[in-house]
């Protein structure tokens, strides 16, 4: 699609490629990026063809961070006037990195990261928010706020410590020391290393695997479902979401296209559609108000 400054939006047979485009700037986030990942995962979840999406960058870096063109006020949003997001009433700026830590949180299709280079700053901490991280083998990731004089940002404290664990997640934003593609495996933010140009062909096959074989609203359900139950205080939460879920699932066309396939040994063509029967008794995307 046309229409982005700083991202490309690719979608082939069912697949959805986000493509971070500033590698003349080895692709560095800017508020005109925040809003362009927002509107591409809007696009995304509205169009029924999407079965996955895969989010990487362009050239050698996935994303090395905030756009530091403004100098030492860089991250000072009273000194950055037109270059934050709007403030609220009371005076705060939401963060542009949470802002689409957020919105992939909320979305109703798999996010792959295909994680190409070097990714620092919100380049790591919004990766968190997708379901998986494929890496190159060049990758490197970077909490390296610390060492900026700020704190970590995208949602990222909510994030990181279910991906890796509160201890490893300390050491990584304390540190703020860069972290090679080896160690995100062995502490598991990573699902797998590939050599650069064995890694899109791989997260394609993953996006394909998910694309080819499952009932678009059942992925839809269950990445939410999963996603926000590991937030829930209590596993009755979980199971009043479950029942519900199951109930509505399994009275549906899906499920009965599912077994008959299954029964007939055929691949199965599942006729629901995210857009028109995502049931009602839960607020899928639903999110709580900034104050």
């Amino acid at each position: 699609m046309s229409e982005f400054e700083t991202i490309t939006l690719d979608i082939d047979d069912g697949i959805a490629t986000i493509t971070l485009n500033r590698p003349e700037r080895m692709n560095a986030f800017t508020l005109t990026m925040m809003e362009e990942l927002i509107a591409a995962l809007d696009h995304t979840d509205a169009n029924d063809d999407v079965r996955a999406v895969i989010v990487t960058g362009a050239g050698k870096a996935f994303c090395a961070g905030a756009d530091l063109s403004g100098g030492g006020e860089t991250f000072d949003y009273k000194a950055q006037s037109g270059n934050a997001p709007d403030p609220l009433a009371n005076g705060v700026n939401r963060d542009g990195g949470g802002m689409v830590s957020l919105r992939i949180f909320r979305s109703l299709k798999p996010v792959i990261g295909a994680i190409n280079g070097a990714a620092v700053g919100v380049g790591a901490t919004m990766s968190l928010a997708m379901d998986m991280r494929l890496v190159s083998e060049r990758a490197r990731y970077g909490f390296v706020f610390a060492r900026r004089g700020i704190v970590p940002e995208a949602a990222s404290s909510w994030f990181i410590s279910r991906a890796v664990g509160l201890s490893t997640a300390l050491e990584w934003c304390m540190s703020g020391r860069l972290i090679n593609a080896d160690e995100l495996e062995k502490r598991g933010l990573v699902r797998s290393v590939h050599a650069p140009d064995d890694l899109y062909p791989a997260a394609v096959a993953l996006a394909r695997d998910i694309a080819d074989n499952t009932a678009p609203v059942s992925v839809a359900m269950t990445r939410q479902m999963l996603w926000r139950m590991a937030g829930a205080s209590h596993p009755m939460e979980a199971h009043q979401l479950d029942s519900r879920a199951i109930q509505a699932r399994g009275a549906s066309a899906d499920a009965k296209e599912g077994v008959e396939s299954f029964l007939e040994k055929r691949a199965a063509e599942y006729p629901d559609r995210v857009s028109t029967d995502m049931p009602d008794f839960f607020e899928w995307q639903g999110e709580p108000e900034f104050k």
